[in-house]
């Protein structure tokens, strides 16, 4: 918008796109149709590394699975407990994926399996994870148990937390987990279902699938699981992510995740499906912005493909000719409430963004 409103910026002739709903569907790109544009070179905005010029990214699918289940009343004699996963990273599913933080959503399930073998315990809610390309950082359930397990799920519970802050301790210091007692509902989950549901938890995949075989330490194939929610009284939603710069492998994860779910009963659709970027190493759009980058400050960025998903897929589905890189100031935290910008790195973002614009090819 800056570049729009001056009158002292030296460009060439200029198109600039904006689109909406980037972080949660990509719908404003996934709308752009044919002959919109005129220009083939394109510099994309929408990278969170300062340094680091992109020209390849994952294309991505969700898996959402949707379950009808039927309840019992609950008996007399059990109490209610509220079990609580806080305090973790999350983080964004492509950019972060690798990094083994912890889920809370699959830590949540873990000590619900366990507690399910030891006590026979009833679930009757549970609840975990915002957005589909986010860790899930939080989660929580309410179970039943005998009032005469009470205090020996408190001693197992006491036990599970040491276990889980033993494992993560490096990758989670600030994990929390809680079990305070509540009013007991009337209804709880079907033994049957309950227990269909922990075992597909349990089973469900979640980080790295596959590391590429081209680019050495780039992750190739990926899924996340990322949500968990109550979408009527007797109807659950359970939401993955899948990444992959391989369309073919893509397809295969998001296909795995599918019949997984289907073993339990569920309804699935895959949505918000989006192309990779294949790197192009010979792109003139590349060399030049490789060069512009040193003169400027005499070190050699980065050259990388990423995991995460950017528009350009898509707008080269559209525009199969485009020349493109992406590149951004630096952004920690993304899809997380601590997502931040290093303002430094913003100048160098911008001094770079203008010379580009003097340098960018002249295609026709």
């Amino acid at each position: 918008m800056a570049i729009l409103a001056s009158d002292n910026v030296e460009h060439g002739p200029l198109e600039c796109l904006f689109t909406i709903d980037e972080e949660s569907g990509m719908t404003g790109a996934l709308g752009l149709q044919p002959g919109f544009l005129q220009g083939t070179v394109l510099l994309n905005l929408d990278s969170e590394d300062e340094g680091e010029i992109f020209i390849g990214c994952a294309g991505g699918t969700d898996t959402v699975a949707t379950f009808k289940y039927k309840t019992v009343r609950v008996k007399r004699n059990w109490v209610a407990l509220r079990v609580r996963v806080g305090g973790l990273q999350g983080g964004h599913s492509g950019d972060e994926i690798h990094r083994g933080f912890g889920n809370s959503i699959k830590i949540l399930n873990r000590f619900l399996w366990n507690a399910d073998q030891r006590f026979k315990i009833r679930l009757s809610f549970i609840f975990g994870g915002k957005a589909r390309n986010a860790i899930p950082r939080e989660a929580e359930a309410l179970i039943l148990v005998p009032k005469a397990s009470l205090e020996l799920i408190r001693v197992y519970f006491d036990s599970f937390v040491q276990t889980m802050k033993g494992e993560l301790e490096m990758l989670e210091p600030d994990l929390s987990m809680t079990m305070l007692q509540e009013e007991t509902p009337e209804f709880a989950m079907r033994k049957k279902f309950q227990r269909r549901l922990f075992n597909a938890l349990y089973a469900c995949p979640h980080g790295v699938i596959a590391m590429s075989q081209a680019i050495p330490g780039l992750v190739e194939t990926s899924s996340n699981l990322a949500s968990i929610r109550h979408t009527g009284e007797d109807t659950l939603e359970i939401v993955t992510s899948q990444r992959s710069s391989v369309e073919s492998s893509k397809q295969d994860i998001a296909d795995r995740m599918g019949s997984l779910f289907r073993l339990m009963g569920a309804t699935i659709r895959h949505s918000g499906g989006y192309p990779g970027w294949k790197p192009d190493t010979s792109s003139e759009v590349l060399k030049i912005s490789d060069k512009v980058y040193r003169d400027l400050f005499k070190q050699e960025p980065d050259i990388k493909a990423i995991h995460a998903g950017l528009e350009c897929g898509l707008f080269l589905q559209k525009y199969p000719d485009l020349d493109m890189i992406s590149f951004g100031p630096t952004i920690k935290g993304a899809h997380t409430p601590e997502e931040r910008i290093r303002i430094d790195t913003v100048d160098k973002f911008w001094i770079f963004l203008l010379e580009m614009l003097k340098q960018a090819p002249k295609k026709a």
